[in-house]
């Protein structure tokens, strides 16, 4: 049997992982709040999304507005635990005007969680153009390209938006996911719920907002039960829908630096022990096109 004609076999394999290890759900019920796209066989990329739009009745916007952003409004996350408007403006710049933006990127990985990174983005994320983290650090050097896609609702309302992100150098995909803005049952702080599509499945998080220091803010996905903001994986097998919380623990940190530049600090860690690091420059489209502008110049002048 040939290497391409396993990969059925193996992601058939994974669904039933997770089924094993998980729980069934009612997605029209009790666990409506994991209702998320999900992609059929093969690459993923951008392929669910004309699904999903058609699934919710709606459309894709996929016009490019440098209005687009991951959220309508910061203020959709307002609650006890956080106060939009102690933001810094150019934080909420970003998540509401997302297309406006740039995004630079460095990775580190922990020594131990290299190779398993390496071994995952092999087998799956270079792959399935999905969930692709790249364990080479020069593999985002030449940075990271972004593309903003709105799902709007058959009643003309934002319900989602897409982000996705691509390496510049290559093109292939790093991430693609869905944006909204979510509350878990018997919370009342709202949550930012990003899922990421797989073939029958998906996988997603819901992070936790919370105001810093001089304008900045932070996204968590701590460890917690089942129904708590974290990480979850859900799978489609026989018609049915099941769901496990897992141990992997995300904390974005979004500030902006004595020089006026807008950074992420993004730690991803699997039970308590920090797997990867990665940072992000932010900078305006605005301050970008001049100098990609005097670039293009000198290269006709040669």
């Amino acid at each position: 049997m040939g290497r391409t004609s396993s990969w059925p076999m193996l992601d058939r394999g994974t669904r039933l992982w997770w089924r094993t290890v998980g729980r069934r759900i009612d997605l029209d019920r009790e666990h409506a709040w994991l209702t998320a796209p999900v992609s059929g066989r093969g690459t993923v990329a951008d392929s669910w999304l004309p699904t999903e739009a058609a699934r919710i009745g709606g459309r894709l916007d996929r016009d490019p507005d440098p209005r687009s952003g991951l959220l309508p409004s910061l203020d959709a996350l307002a609650g006890p635990g956080f106060d939009p408007t102690s933001v810094h403006p150019s934080l909420r710049s970003f998540y509401e005007h997302t297309s406006s933006w740039r995004m630079d990127a460095w990775t580190k990985w922990s020594r131990g969680f290299a190779g398993p990174g390496a071994v995952i983005e092999s087998l799956y994320g270079k792959r399935l153009q999905q969930l692709a983290l790249p364990v080479d650090a020069l593999a985002v050097a030449h940075g990271v390209d972004s593309e903003i896609v709105r799902i709007v609702g058959a009643d003309g309302a934002h319900a989602g938006s897409a982000w996705l992100r691509t390496l510049r150098r290559t093109g292939d995909y790093m991430f693609s996911g869905y944006y909204r803005t979510g509350r878990l049952p018997g919370h009342d702080q709202p949550s930012v719920h990003v899922s990421f599509p797989l073939e029958q499945g998906n996988v997603q998080v819901y992070l936790r907002p919370s105001n810093g220091p001089d304008g900045s803010m932070t996204l968590s996905s701590p460890p917690g039960s089942f129904g708590d903001d974290g990480a979850y994986v859900t799978v489609i097998d026989g018609g049915r829908t099941y769901a496990a919380r897992v141990p992997v623990h995300e904390e974005f940190r979004l500030y902006v630096d004595d020089e006026g530049v807008a950074r992420t600090d993004h730690v991803l860690k699997m039970w308590g022990a920090t797997a990867v690091r990665l940072h992000y420059r932010l900078v305006p489209v605005s301050v970008v096109h001049p100098i990609s502008t005097a670039a293009r110049a000198a290269a006709e002048i040669e």
